[in-house]
């Protein structure tokens, strides 16, 4: 399996991902985007080696790198908009289990493209990379990314706050900037530890928020907030603990966003239909896209959206042209504050029509297309009306139906939603009967409200 997916590099340490291959990588990238290079790296175990070995092909090939240290993603965003440099690196596997790292990249304003990763790729096979001695300075750019949070946010009163980050690297940074912007804050899991002993570092997976939830209770916490390895995703637990869907807070930032400024608003094609309903409430236009943070995002930055979410828990800002974490954790403490109602009563008012999990099947390359296949056939023979964005949608006027590939790993992913929890099973049972049996095997023992 390749490590060069369709947005960043991304394998299993010592085995799929070596030093060896970063240092390469380092030097690929600047001989691809020479001057000045930011670099930083996340709490994983293994990233002082791989963020080490990054540097050193960096300045191997010339560069001019800023050494960031340790961050979450999205201060390294923050670093590109705000400092000279057009393109940094960080050194993170995101929210994939601790045994996975990576290389996440940018060069410019446009997120990573096919194109961009397979240039990447040529180049660290061709090994016709530019020559060095390159220079390294460091720069503290998450002390000055909380500057640039504490003058944007202030408490319109205060609440308690649940800040979990899950041994991630936003660990050192989300407590601070909340109480910063005037909140009280109890922390849970803030110091960094890349094995993830506490959790998993996909938040967006409920079922590791157990212990979150507890914790929001016990301190009496008016919300609560769990960020994933990198910091670039948030999930929000009401004040009872209970995980609030991400369709339903993206909902919430939508009415808060577009009240007063209509504008386009981009969501990943699998998310409810509440999103797409709320958008139009607010006289905003729906962008469906394809799942995929790179994809979201040049959709989120071509529309000059306000806002672009993904059910996996990014959350995109217009304010700041890219995702982020922390910036959406505080963007609902504002708001919850501004509204004076509990997170669990707003949230309550959002009905999501009967919707399925993303459930993920393991299936070889090879037979993902016949898979996708089966389920056009099936869906075409019940008169669906389909679409080809990413995989097979299949539209019905009561439901609709989802499978598309994995792009980090030999899975296809299939979602379904519909008016009825009887009509909901009916599409679940049209496409596991259309699939095969071991896959129908696999898909008997979901459970789904």
């Amino acid at each position: 399996m390749s490590i060069y997916k369709d947005c960043d590099v991304r394998g299993i340490y010592g085995r799929e991902l070596c030093a060896d291959e970063v240092y390469r990588i380092g030097r690929a990238l600047a001989t691809m985007a020479p001057g000045e290079f930011l670099a930083g790296g996340d709490a994983r175990v293994s990233t002082p080696e791989l963020k080490a070995a990054l540097v050193r092909g960096l300045l191997d090939s010339g560069a001019r790198v800023r050494d960031l240290g340790m961050i979450p993603t999205p201060v390294l965003y923050f670093a590109l908009k705000h400092g000279a440099a057009r393109a940094g690196a960080t050194v993170t596997a995101s929210h994939n289990p601790p045994e996975h790292n990576g290389v996440k990249f940018m060069i410019g304003d446009t997120p990573v493209t096919r194109a961009r990763m397979d240039e990447l790729r040529t180049t660290v096979e061709r090994g016709a990379f530019a020559p060095g001695p390159g220079t390294l300075t460091r720069w503290d750019a998450a002390r000055d990314y909380l500057d640039f949070l504490a003058a944007r946010f202030r408490a319109p009163r205060p609440l308690h706050v649940l800040v979990d980050a899950g041994c991630g690297a936003m660990g050192p940074v989300a407590p601070e900037a909340f109480r910063r912007a005037g909140y009280r804050v109890t922390e849970l899991s803030c110091v960094p530890d890349g094995r993830f002993p506490d959790r998993s570092p996909n938040p967006a997976d409920y079922s590791c928020l157990g212990a979150t939830g507890e914790a929001v209770r016990r301190c009496g916490a008016d919300f609560g907030v769990a960020f994933d390895g990198d910091g670039d995703r948030a999930v929000f637990l009401d004040e009872a603990g209970i995980p609030v869907q991400n369709e339903k807070a993206l909902v919430l930032f939508i009415r808060k966003l577009l009240r007063n400024h209509p504008t386009p608003v981009v969501y990943d094609q699998k998310s409810s239909s509440v999103v797409r309903d709320a958008i139009l409430e607010m006289g905003g236009a729906p962008v469906p896209e394809r799942s995929g943070h790179a994809f979201i995002k040049k959709r989120f930055l071509e529309n000059g959206a306000a806002l672009a979410g993904e059910v996996s828990g990014h959350f995109f800002f217009g304010e700041l042209g890219y995702d982020d974490g922390l910036f959406a954790a505080l963007t609902m403490a504002e708001l919850l504050a501004e509204r004076g109602e509990k997170l669990s009563a707003l949230a309550g008012e959002i009905v999501c029509p009967p919707i399925t999990p993303d459930i993920r099947l393991e299936c070889p390359y090879a037979e993902q297309e016949n898979w996708l296949a089966r389920v056009e056939a099936a869906a075409r023979a019940e008169g669906a009306r389909l679409s080809h964005l990413d995989g097979v949608r299949a539209d019905f006027s009561d439901g609709w139906l989802l499978m598309r590939k994995s792009v980090t790993a030999e899975q296809v992913t299939l979602r379904a939603e519909a008016r009825t929890r009887a009509r909901l099973r009916e599409l679940f049972d049209l496409a596991a009967g259309a699939l095969p049996e071991s896959a129908r095997e696999a898909l008997s023992s979901v459970q789904f409200a």
